[in-house]
């Protein structure tokens, strides 16, 4: 049994960069690497996805990432966890197993399934995915397969940290202090970048050195659940008592209360010191009985969504705008429901609330509309276009686009009806 493991996190969302992750592998001496691409809006598009064609629905970026990896976790004896399987972890196992293949490795890929309960549940209008996000115990027993990779689809975020814990210093799951502990420890390090100070930086306030070469962290984690997160020395980013601080309290409404499938964390005792340069240390935190239900993220199709987009500059430029944003409105008022129009960078995220009436020299015009088919929408664009000649003067730059939208929606299922599955398969 070990006293100490070293947890890399090499992406914090599906389109994150990838070269942090191979200067973690290279660079960091990790005993596990995760990677945690999934958000609620994610899985349900790569569920729309897996409709299309059922050999997809993973994650766009794993054949790069895994391409870039797979030798340097070998040869590392690092492990890799992910949820990279998004809506079909099967078809990512494969597909990882189609790249050791290529490269004459030899990998065991162990796959979590189980999260998938759309045919469990009373189906939302025009559902198309139902994702149950579950625990690290799923995790866990791939874990024990000794598989070099592990890949799961839907799964709490910080679950993904708290197995390889669990696993390496023999903890009770049962045991829902270190399990509080261990939720604060994956929460800080989930998305990849912002403690070490991406999400973070606002210039002359909050300066960050080298964003370009922003690092991703590790964290040193000791058998009392305590732990020290760092990064690799010489890449970009900070990490300070400032950067943890407010990933600490990321999306979380209740301290008090911290709901994830494996505990009920409380994240009040918390404390944190600064120990070093780009290391800070993370104690305490405590927790309650895990939850008897799995939360369970709904995706629907939506609506169709139509926009428009048109640039004006010079003299008078947002008057020309907002008589062009009125005109496309006038014609759409009839056809498309709910039409928004915005002028970018005055407007279009508060509203008229806060602008100080401050002209610019140019402004971006944004028309949007919801409908319900494509046709309907691409109406939105086609009108903007048409300003080109139909007026006001000086409009250039337009571009146009349709996207089928799918909403989310969040439900519970008792956790006693989810039954989730490893399979191993080997290169």
């Amino acid at each position: 049994m070990k006293e100490k493991i070293r947890i890399g996190c090499g992406a914090g969302f599906s389109g994150d960069r990838l070269d942090p992750s191979i200067v973690l592998v290279e660079k960091g001496n990790l005993d596990y690497l995760v990677l945690e691409c999934l958000a609620e809006r994610t899985i349900g598009l790569a569920q729309k996805r897996k409709l299309q064609d059922p050999t997809q629905g993973y994650d766009p970026l794993l054949e790069r990432r895994i391409d870039s990896l797979l030798e340097l976790l070998l040869a590392r004896q690092t492990k890799l966890i992910t949820n990279m399987g998004a809506a079909n972890p099967l078809a990512a196992g494969q597909k990882v197993i189609d790249i050791a293949k290529s490269k004459k490795l030899k990998i065991k890929v162990a796959v979590l399934t189980g999260d998938d309960v759309l045919h469990l549940i009373e189906p939302v209008e025009r559902s198309v995915s139902a994702n149950a996000y579950l625990g690290a115990d799923g995790i866990l027993e791939a874990i024990k397969t000794d598989a070099d990779v592990i890949i799961t689809g839907r799964v709490a975020d910080p679950s993904l940290f708290i197995a390889p814990m669990i696993h390496e210093f023999d903890w009770p799951m049962n045991d829902y202090t270190l399990m509080g502990r261990a939720t604060v420890i994956g929460h800080l390090m989930e998305c990849a970048g912002h403690i070490t100070g991406g999400y973070f930086a606002d210039p002359g306030r909050k300066d960050v050195p080298d964003m370009a070469q922003l690092g991703h962290p590790f964290a040193d984690v000791s058998k009392d659940c305590s732990a020290v997160i760092s990064k690799v020395e010489g890449t970009g980013g900070v990490i300070n008592l400032m950067t943890a601080k407010e990933q600490l309290l990321y999306e979380v409404e209740n301290p008090h209360q911290y709901f994830t499938p494996d505990v009920v964390a409380d994240f009040t005792s918390v404390r944190l010191k600064q120990v070093g340069e780009n290391r800070v240390a993370i104690e305490g935190g405590s927790g309650s009985e895990k939850p008897g239900n799995y939360k369970v993220s709904v995706g629907y199709q939506a609506f169709w969504l139509g926009e428009g987009e048109i640039t004006y500059a010079g003299s008078n430029a947002v008057a020309r705008a907002k008589l062009a944003g009125e005109t496309v409105r006038q014609r759409l008022a009839n056809v498309v429901k709910d039409i928004r129009v915005d002028l970018i960078g005055m407007n279009s995220v508060h509203g008229d609330r806060f602008h100080n009436n401050v002209q610019p020299y140019e402004v971006r015009l944004r028309v949007a509309g919801k409908a319900d088919n494509m046709k309907t929408a691409q109406l939105v664009g086609e009108e903007v276009e048409a300003l080109y000649t139909n007026g006001p003067g000086g409009g250039g730059g337009v571009r146009k686009y349709v996207n089928e939208v799918i909403g989310i929606v969040s439900t519970l299922i008792p956790r006693n009806k989810v039954r989730y599955e490893v399979k191993l398969l080997e290169s």
